[in-house]
């Protein structure tokens, strides 16, 4: 195997051919040049965002063939089976590179992948996970239902078996990126009169095949990148079910806690300099950092950006000892939230009136989309207050809360 030192070598070598380093810090940060939006997830024209998927799907074939696309991965089934270290470590020097937008797979290796890991039969797995991180096949997580968001054991989607088959009916809502999705992972409900934890089955679904319908929905930031899915007698082979018949909670349970791991360590950031970097070049330009109470906050914010890093990685380093995601992610998710909507609030202050109008200035309006998106960041992946709870159950031995 070779040593780290010998892999970051390479890696830097495969970088510097294929891309252009971006700024390294705050200081390096060039206002007025660049792209300056801000935000969650980039959103644009259906043409522009379809023009940006296909840029992703580039990138990641690339590094997937030149062996840095799964690089923690079995070599059996295109990874390059070295320790997680060395995929942190790539992950790492990646980042100083301009990059393309690659939100559009966050769903798809951040939650699908790793439960496609660990519940699905091995041909399936063998069959998707390589298309995963290559980039060619994308996935979309259909759970959330106009009936249950939050109290996801509520839902009512229905999945019958016929014969070889499953065949589900139901809506799901908020569906990130099932207008491109090749691949969705759905949960249902197998046995109506089973306990309300334990009827559930989860599967993976073709999003191509007959009787699914997808609709985009309008969010105030202007974009759709959300969407209702609607099932009418769509089929699903058994060989696509994930773990057992009536086990689809503890599936659940796989992929909310990697999308709590996402969003706490914004995985799901748009390319180009971080929030962060930003607020600080956006600091220096408005004066702000000659106040000293403002100079103040600042650096708190920068502790926490720095204590949420740290925490992100020992956090990863449990999973990859573990094996699967512990309630260590609910304590990502909410710093990581929390950090977010900081750095918002302080733009916000800092921004005022230009905030409100575009007045065609650099580095002014663009961060409305962070602001109007980073209070969504509090629901997905389970609200604050469920995370709050796992951290109590799960953390600090508090008693369960009463279940039905």
């Amino acid at each position: 195997m070779t040593d780290l030192a010998t892999f970051v070598a390479a890696a830097t070598e495969f970088l510097d051919a294929h891309r252009a380093r971006r700024p390294e810090t705050a200081a390096d940060f060039v206002w007025g040049e660049g792209d300056d939006f801000v935000g969650i997830v980039e959103e644009g024209d259906p043409a522009t965002e379809l023009a940006g998927v296909r840029l992703a799907q580039e990138w990641a074939a690339t590094r997937f063939d030149a062996g840095f696309g799964w690089i923690d991965g079995p070599r059996e089934l295109g990874g390059a089976g070295l320790p997680t270290a060395f995929a942190r470590a790539y992950r790492g020097l990646e980042a100083r590179y301009e990059l393309p937008d690659l939100s559009i797979f966050t769903i798809g290796l951040g939650m699908v992948a790793p439960t496609v890991a660990a519940h699905a039969r091995p041909e399936v797995a063998e069959r998707f996970l390589p298309s995963l991180y290559r980039g060619d096949t994308i996935a979309c997580q259909l759970f959330s239902e106009p009936g249950a968001g939050s109290d996801l054991a509520s839902l009512s989607c229905r999945a019958e078996r016929d014969g070889d088959d499953w065949v589900l009916n139901g809506q799901k809502v908020w569906t990130s990126n099932a207008h491109h999705a090749h691949l969705g992972e759905v949960i249902c409900r197998s046995d109506p009169d089973g306990a309300k934890h334990q009827g559930m089955t989860a599967f993976l679904v073709d999003m191509s095949v007959p009787g699914i319908e997808v609709r985009p929905l309008r969010q105030m930031t202007g974009g759709a990148g959300f969407n209702e899915v609607f099932f009418t007698d769509a089929r699903v082979p058994d060989t696509y079910r994930l773990g057992e018949i009536g086990a689809g909670w503890g599936v659940a349970l796989t992929t909310l806690m990697n999308e709590r791991a996402s969003i706490g360590s914004g995985m799901g950031l748009a390319r180009g300099p971080g929030p962060f970097e930003r607020l600080i070049a956006l600091a220096r330009v408005t004066g702000a950092d000659n106040d000293p109470i403002a100079r103040d906050h600042l650096a708190r914010l920068y502790i926490d950006h720095k204590v949420l890093g740290y925490t992100t990685r020992r956090a990863v380093a449990n999973m990859a000892a573990a094996g699967l995601p512990g309630p260590e992610m609910s304590v990502l998710k909410l710093a990581g939230t929390r950090h977010l909507i900081d750095i918002a609030d302080y733009a916000a202050r800092a921004l005022g009136p230009k905030l409100t109008a575009d007045t065609g200035e650099w580095g002014t309006f663009a961060w409305t989309k962070l602001v109007c998106g980073v209070p969504g960041a509090r629901l997905g992946g389970g609200t604050d207050e469920i995370n709050r709870s796992i951290i109590g159950e799960r953390v600090l031995g508090l008693p369960r809360e009463p279940r039905p």
